[in-house]
């Protein structure tokens, strides 16, 4: 069973940058496909962003063109950069290994990390 573990969340203000990062341990990162969401209070957990075993990427509405993901295969992290933070960007910010599949993100019900809060302060 893969493990995932998020790092990097904090207390930024608005208009600043956060980088967060997922590392994966019990798999062969290389072959899966992974995903950033995120749940603030109160709302669903919606899609940051996604990257695919062969590096194709897809972004929430909300997020393309501030957030950009990437991943290390050699490190087995996904890393996400997040510019230009707004006060709606405040939420608990999640890993999961998923499916990638015809430019669509299929989350998996069990492969998720902990969690990191990223809170942006206007």
């Amino acid at each position: 069973q893969v493990q995932l573990v998020e790092s990097g969340g904090g207390l930024v203000q608005a208009g600043g940058s956060l980088r967060l990062s997922c590392t994966a341990s019990g798999t062969t990162f290389s072959s899966h496909d992974f995903g950033w969401y995120r749940q603030a209070p109160g709302k669903q957990r919606e899609l940051v962003a996604a990257i695919s075993r062969h590096h194709s990427t897809k972004y929430g509405d909300s997020m393309l063109g501030r957030f950009t993901i990437s991943r290390d295969n050699a490190k087995n992290t996904v890393d996400l950069e997040m510019n230009s933070l707004k006060p709606e960007d405040t939420a608990v910010y999640y890993c999961n290994r998923g499916i990638y599949w015809n430019s669509n993100y299929y989350p998996s019900h069990d492969d998720w990390g902990q969690g990191t809060q990223v809170t942006v302060s206007s």
